[in-house]
């Protein structure tokens, strides 16, 4: 492959396991942090998860098709190839499986915060499906980011 495209891989897991570790670990916690209304909080920590993830799938299916445009069926013998595929997986079924129904229980409690509802528990499950499915994100990330380099 071109070295435009290989320097471009490395922006595109920059951007991505930069962006997972900013918001989840920096960002989202000091919203939750720093504002008294948590339910502000959650909506605003919502949203940078939201485009987190957008970034994560652009990223991630450019990623792809860079190391099977350099590797050809090569690729899918590459530990770097495969991390990159769960977390792809793994962004697409947070986004589009998780959030929907955690988005669900917070309009069923309304008027009430979903933490002050019936939904609690359900909710405060599936946030913690949500999360453990971000930290493995995060650790595949650092695996990319430690992923030896070619010259």
């Amino acid at each position: 492959m071109n070295r435009f495209a290989d320097k471009l891989a490395i922006i595109a897991i920059t951007m991505w396991v930069g962006a997972l570790w900013a918001i989840g670990y920096l960002a989202a916690p000091t919203l939750f942090s720093a504002l008294a209304d948590k339910s502000m909080a959650g909506m605003l920590a919502g949203k940078m998860f939201a485009l987190v993830a957008y970034i994560g799938m652009v990223c991630g299916t450019f990623l792809l098709i860079h190391r099977l445009a350099s590797y050809g069926g090569g690729a899918l013998k590459q530990g770097f190839f495969w991390a990159v595929l769960v977390m792809l997986l793994l962004v697409i079924g947070g986004q589009f499986g998780i959030q929907p129904i955690l988005e669900g229980l917070k309009e069923q409690a309304l008027p009430k915060g979903v933490m002050e509802s019936m939904f609690r528990d359900r909710f405060a499950r599936w946030h913690g499906i949500s999360s453990v499915v971000y930290l493995v994100q995060s650790l595949l990330g650092l695996a990319l980011v430690l992923a030896p380099r070619k010259s």
